[in-house]
């Protein structure tokens, strides 16, 4: 990737009590591409996120976003930016459908007050954007769906429409494919490569395959420091990394460069 970084971290530091979750970790995500983020359960990742959505402030370092600093800038005015998380079940209300989620997902990011909650779905100045965000993520048949009634892929699937529509120019996406089974995880991963490219994506990830299948580059934290950054193949033959976390996570045949 030769584009400008997008998100850029600057020494960061994250401290809860004597914990050190984040450690003076600096990070660039270039615009347009998908950098994951991968690392051993408490290496900080979701600490990580949670500083770049503005829902957790740094104890030390900047965050700047398309240049400027948004440190300090609370979850709302970063969307506003552009910046969205997905993944959040809480932003999804079970009793409406699919449609209405993705609605008031449009009406909240415009700041429209045309109708609210149910009625938002039946405006058309909301509902065809939402109509055509569902589509996009293949949720199109699933739009009258009360979000409750939806497949555990299938809500992860709205979740993701609904960070789109907000018309997000940097996607954090923490986990997508958790709980997924084989069948889901290979939607979603076919879905994230067609979004590729048009949105940048930090992706946090377990599922090593989908890194390896997806990452234009790959950011390997351990105890809240950056261990190594490079492209899948890099981190595939860096010793650091193996012996830090992949370990045998890795076969002979997943060596070889995809």
């Amino acid at each position: 990737m030769t584009s400008r970084p997008l998100l850029e971290t600057h020494a960061l530091v994250k401290r809860f009590g004597g914990l050190t979750a984040t450690d003076g970790l600096s990070l660039s995500v270039a615009e347009g591409e998908l950098h994951a983020l991968i690392g051993p359960n408490g290496a900080g990742k979701s600490t990580l996120i949670a500083q770049l959505s503005g829902e957790l402030t740094p104890s030390e370092g900047r965050i700047l976003f398309d240049g400027r600093d948004v440190t300090r800038l609370p979850p709302f005015k970063r969307s506003l930016r552009g910046l969205a998380r997905s993944f959040q079940i809480t932003s999804i209300f079970p009793s409406f459908t699919a449609l209405d989620n993705v609605a008031l997902a449009v009406q909240a990011h415009a700041g429209h007050s045309f109708r609210f909650w149910r009625d938002a779905g039946r405006d058309p100045r909301l509902a065809g954007p939402a109509r055509a965000v569902l589509e996009r993520v293949g949720l199109g048949a699933r739009a009258a769906t009360p979000a409750s009634a939806l497949a555990h892929g299938e809500k992860r699937q709205l979740e993701l429409a609904m960070a789109l529509a907000t018309g997000p120019r940097l996607l954090l996406l923490d986990e997508p494919m958790a709980g997924m089974g084989p069948e889901e995880s290979h939607r979603m991963v076919e879905l994230l490569a067609e979004l590729k490219g048009g949105v940048t994506i930090l992706l946090v990830e377990h599922d090593m395959d989908a890194v390896f299948a997806l990452a234009d580059r790959i950011t390997v934290l351990v105890r809240g420091k950056d261990l190594a950054s490079g492209t899948p193949d890099q981190i595939r033959r860096d010793p650091a990394v193996r012996e830090a976390y992949l370990g045998d996570e890795l076969d002979d045949h997943s060596l070889e460069v995809a």
